[in-house]
């Protein structure tokens, strides 16, 4: 299968210019944190490749997997099919937490992430990774910025270091349009080609219905992406304004009004989860699909338009752009924080055999817990090939939930010990539910979507985001601990 690569702002595949045409796959939901990794059940990845092939789809985008598991039939099936892989080093269990992202950047963390690397680089039709999805979703959380692009300076050198081939690393975007141009210029500015992403996945769901250029806003998207020297896609987009979504823009996305900054795109999402944005609708018992009527208009739109002729006006002497200042707007610097020790170890020996998800566990505020590569010594916690320390002192924050209190010394802390009180405050204004107002054009503040999934106790998602169903749970167990204190 030949590989993807990229020239400039733009994909090629043999010497031709390739656009993605995808659809975002997460049977059970992106955002729950019981979502299973759709790679490794092959049987309901055979059922739904043959719809992929039929909607003519040629990139999937998956967000979460366990990398212990086998991959290896649903890779083969997605390849005989000439279908790529764009994915999400992320879990619900391990990310970049926004509301703590310096904590969360640690060796605990960069485990799964190397862990991901090393079980998929193996597989050739792996277009990219994606270091994260949606971190920043207003302004004050563009400080987690400068972590986010801390991971991909290390999943760039731990790709080189473990001599694989090219594999680009991205970032996925939320459409904020007070600082969207300022996000893009920050990931692909400075010194360092480690830390600069290789692409950019833009989430936009502001096109709904028959809308068009001015209406929608991607004549002001193409002004703040225009000039830069990565591709630039759709890594999620289709609003659900109504029942059956029309994709009217993809008329415009593979169109040359678009094609010299965008490089297509990926629907969101394959299957009908409790967002209302499916595709088909999955049997209770998982053996069949059931079309929907979006499922059909989408056929129908990626069957109506070519790809543009020639190099749809992509260009390869685009420069790279100076880093944003600081401003109420924008709040990371261009000084990224320094690799953790435990991830240099990892980055230069390897990570060692890959652990499951769950046996990690939750990673977010494991910061002051000591990554002892490879083995640990003799008074840590160990499981297979990491181990760690806990200090007494605790995370003292005057944002913690707990502060000053020793965090238990045991494979997982306690749930109160993970939860920063202001992460519970900003579930009720967060800005990533989908829009309920049939008709009405999204908020372009921010993107108008889909994390909106299904309730669990299982809290830290992706971002740091607790769902608000889970706050009396969570205060509950805060008292209780607090309580054995």
């Amino acid at each position: 299968m030949s590989s993807v690569v990229i020239d400039g702002n733009a994909f090629w595949k043999d010497n031709s210019r390739f656009y993605i045409r995808g659809v975002d796959y997460q049977p059970g939901g992106s955002s729950s944190a019981t979502t299973s990794d759709p790679l490794a059940d092959a049987g309901a990845c055979s059922r739904d490749v043959k719809k992929f092939v039929d909607l003519g789809v040629n990139t999937i985008r998956v967000y979460s997997v366990d990398p212990s598991q086998d991959h290896s039939s649903c890779m083969k099936t997605l390849r005989d099919n000439d279908i790529y892989l764009i994915l999400d080093v992320n879990n619900p269990y391990q990310s970049i937490n926004r509301a703590e992202a310096e904590c969360s950047y640690n060796a605990f963390y960069m485990k799964n992430v190397f862990d991901v690397i090393d079980e998929f680089a193996q597989y050739d039709n792996v277009f990219g990774f994606f270091a994260g999805n949606e971190v920043i979703n207003d302004e004050k959380t563009t400080g987690s910025a400068k972590y986010v692009k801390a991971v991909v300076r290390d999943m760039k050198k731990y790709i080189k270091a473990r001599s694989y081939r090219t594999i680009p690393v991205g970032y996925s975007a939320a459409d904020i349009e007070t600082n969207r141009k300022q996000q893009i210029e920050y990931f692909t500015c400075g010194d360092d080609e480690n830390a600069r992403v290789d692409f950019w996945g833009h989430n936009d769901y502001s096109w709904c219905g028959d809308s068009n250029m001015q209406t929608s806003g991607y004549d002001n998207l193409l002004e703040d992406f225009k000039g830069l020297p990565i591709p630039i896609f759709f890594s999620e987009f289709g609003c659900n304004s109504q029942e059956d979504r029309p994709f009217t823009e993809i008329q415009a996305i593979y169109s040359t009004k678009m094609s010299s900054v965008l490089s297509g795109g990926l629907v969101y999402e394959y299957s009908q989860e409790a967002n209302d944005y499916g595709l088909v609708k999955i049997s209770s018992d998982e053996s069949s699909v059931t079309e929907l009527g979006s499922y059909t208009n989408l056929k129908q739109q990626y069957a109506s338009v070519d790809d543009p002729s020639g190099d749809g006006g992509a260009s390869s002497n685009n420069s790279y752009p100076s880093c944003p200042s600081t401003s109420t707007t924008w709040l990371s610097d261009d000084d990224l924080p320094s690799t953790p020790s435990g991830v240099v170890d990892m980055i230069n020996n390897g990570a060692g055999s890959i652990v499951s998800v769950s046996d990690l566990g939750y990673t977010s505020y494991k910061c002051y817990s000591t990554y002892d590569y490879p083995t640990g010594s003799s008074n840590t916690t160990t499981n297979g090939t990491y181990s760690y320390n806990s200090t007494s002192s605790g995370y003292n924050s005057t944002s913690n939930l707990i502060s000053n209190t020793s965090y238990v010394t045991s494979h997982q802390y306690s749930l109160a010990a993970q939860v920063s009180y202001s992460t519970l405050l900003s579930t009720t204004t967060s800005k990533h539910s989908k829009n309920t107002e049939a008709g009405k054009e999204k908020d372009k503040s921010t993107s108008s979507k889909k994390h909106s999934e299904t309730s669990s106790s299982h809290s830290v998602v992706e971002g740091g985001q607790i769902r608000v169903a889970a706050i009396p749970t969570i205060f509950a167990i805060a008292y209780n601990f607090i309580n054995l204190l």
